[in-house]
């Protein structure tokens, strides 16, 4: 009888598991453009650059520094880095920190966006803390700018490694703060597949890396941040595509590793940090007006009790009605988040 619920997983990681699989196209050397100057990026007004960043899994990788300054002469960075599925294409945050004194950065993490080589799987990642060297560089370039101080953001897998980040680098953290917009903290799914499915299929993605699961066919998210659709919003959906692809076995164990992790060392966080999340969940897969409402992505409510247990320093906020994404919501629910941002930078910002 014992056997049984193991038959129930194996039956449920074979349901869950498909054998969809992207055939190697690229048969080229793999070359990889680093640059030491900066060229006009792909945002009217932005600059950007690549940083070699060695040999990873699976062969050489990039990442990119996106950068606009302050009108004025400024020494305050904000520095963002981007969720999954997703890239840098919010040149209105961008704007907002500009016209507030801040030199703005941004990141496209190895195997994003910009960042993307022709060989490697989208979004693919082993271990969450392999883009630590992708937010160092960005720092190092930061600071080798004239800044002093470092406000650290990410959105939701981003939240996760800002946040892992500041619980790994504790005490030694570069930045003076950590700013979250819906992090990746927990998994949307009931108990059952927190506690034994996840699990199981990350303990597979231990052994079997390269196993595609398949995501679901849904467009809600999507159409409600596109112009196109019923959003505001456009963007290259070749990078933020309308139906996310299949995830690597590896990745399942990488986001939950890493949420472990967090917990674990969740007193280590040595800065304040922000946790925003919206004030709704929003479920189901084809869009409705509803989606416009809430969180389709993950469930704020299990964000906003992790969240309340980070760090010494922290506030935790919801944000009525945001979207997922929350600067990406209509103007005035994004206009409170910002709003949000400014007032725990001040509160934490050293005279």
């Amino acid at each position: 009888m014992r056997k049984l619920p193991i038959l129930i997983i194996l039956l449920l990681i074979c349901s869950f598991v498909n054998a969809w699989n992207v055939d190697e196209k690229f048969k080229g050397t793999k070359t990889i453009t680093a640059d030491t100057s900066w060229h006009p990026d792909i945002l009217e007004g932005y600059e950007a650059r690549y940083v070699n960043q060695g040999e990873a899994f699976d062969g050489p990788c990039r990442s990119t520094i996106i950068r606009k300054f302050s009108k004025t002469p400024s020494k305050k960075a904000y520095l963002y880095i981007h969720g999954f599925n997703d890239y840098f294409f919010q040149s209105e945050m961008g704007e907002r920190f500009v016209d507030s004194g801040f030199n703005f950065y941004a990141v496209d993490l190895r195997r994003y966006g910009r960042s993307r080589e022709p060989w490697q799987y989208p979004f693919n990642i082993r271990n969450q803390e392999e883009y630590f060297n992708d937010i160092d560089s960005a720092i190092n370039q930061i600071i080798c700018d004239g800044n002093t101080d470092i406000t650290l953001s990410g959105h939701s897998t981003g939240g996760l490694t800002v946040t892992l980040y500041g619980a790994i680098r504790g005490k030694d953290i570069p930045v003076s703060r950590i700013v979250t917009d819906s992090p990746f903290l927990a998994w949307n799914f009931n108990s059952f597949m927190r506690n034994i499915a996840i699990p199981v299929v990350g303990f597979w993605g231990k052994m079997f890396k390269n196993t595609k699961i398949k995501q679901g066919h849904c467009d809600g998210y999507a159409y409600s941040l596109l112009k196109e659709y019923y959003g505001e919003w456009t963007y290259n959906t070749d990078w933020k595509m309308i139906y996310s692809p299949p995830v690597t076995a590896s990745w399942v164990n990488a986001i939950s590793s890493a949420q472990n992790k967090i917990m674990k060392n969740r007193e280590n966080i040595k800065v304040p940090i922000l946790v925003m999340h919206s004030s709704r969940k929003i479920d189901g897969c084809n869009y409705t007006p509803e989606f416009q409402t809430g969180d389709a992505v993950l469930d704020p409510f299990m964000l906003q009790e992790r969240g309340q247990k980070l760090g010494t320093e922290r506030i935790v906020c919801a944000i009525d009605s945001g979207l997922h994404d929350l600067i990406l919501s209509r103007k005035e629910v994004r206009d409170v988040a910002y709003d949000t941002i400014f007032s725990f930078i001040r509160k934490y910002m050293a005279e």
